[in-house]
């Protein structure tokens, strides 16, 4: 399929979403060198990329493995000495967990102790450490991935044994909304899960990301303290 880029509506929309950024800072507080802005690239093409790369956006998410593979291969991640990160923010099978280790510079969806035993086997064969972020489904949605809340600091503790996996934060989905005030006890609830995970209790722990927030909701995410937002049609438009 040949698939035109509007190059100068992609930097528009972008431009867009950094004041966006800028204002929700603002809003709470913050400084917006706070927040890493995650551009979700899913369905398009790499030309897409390659656009919001020039304009300045080095953090780009994909949902699933063969995507990300197929684009890491063309614009390489900072693992592969590139000068952007690859997030993989999806569900993993474990079957393909090679396939991040390989590529991905930061995993966002560790949500089972066997997907995590999975992951460190693979980074240790492969000589690195993986930076991951448990994912807490605050939702609680049958539909989505995640861990329960109350299971979330078990799950930290037990990642202890893992020393190819380098955990450094939490992330979540919040439930779909039309108003992004109704999400945000859930936005707080991992705010709060985060702030009880200090080093004193889990000294294996690098707690640095806060990864919540998308297009619909990123402002509210925003001022409840998320440090990295994942934006997709906000700034590449409709999937293909």
């Amino acid at each position: 399929m040949d698939i035109h880029i509007d190059e100068r509506a992609t930097v528009e929309r972008l431009e867009a979403v950094r004041e966006r950024i800028e204002q929700a800072c603002q809003q709470a507080g913050r400084s917006s060198d706070e927040v890493t802005l995650v551009g979700v690239s899913k369905t398009h093409p790499v030309e897409a990329i390659a656009v919001a790369r020039e304009a300045g956006l080095r953090d780009f998410g994909e949902n699933r493995v063969q995507e990300l593979t197929e684009k890491a291969d063309t614009i390489h991640g900072a693992y592969q000495g590139g000068d952007i990160r690859w997030h993989m923010i999806g569900h993993l099978q474990r079957n393909k967990a090679k396939d991040v280790i390989a590529c991905a510079d930061l995993f966002h969806a560790l949500d089972s102790p066997r997907l995590a035993r999975e992951l460190d086997k693979r980074a240790a064969a492969e000589g690195r450490v993986l930076s991951c972020l448990v994912q807490v489904n605050v939702s609680g949605e049958d539909s989505k991935f995640g861990l329960d809340p109350e299971k979330t600091r078990d799950m930290l503790r037990r990642l202890a044994e893992h020393e190819h996996l380098r955990i450094q934060g939490l992330m979540t989905l919040a439930e779909p909304t039309d108003d992004p005030e109704d999400v945000r006890p859930q936005f707080r609830l991992l705010r709060e899960l985060f702030d009880t995970c200090d080093t004193a209790t889990y000294p294996h722990l690098d707690m640095q990301i806060l990864s919540m927030g998308m297009s619909g909701d990123f402002e509210v995410a925003i001022e409840e303290g998320a440090t990295h937002v994942r934006i997709g049609t906000a700034i590449f438009g409709s999937r293909y």
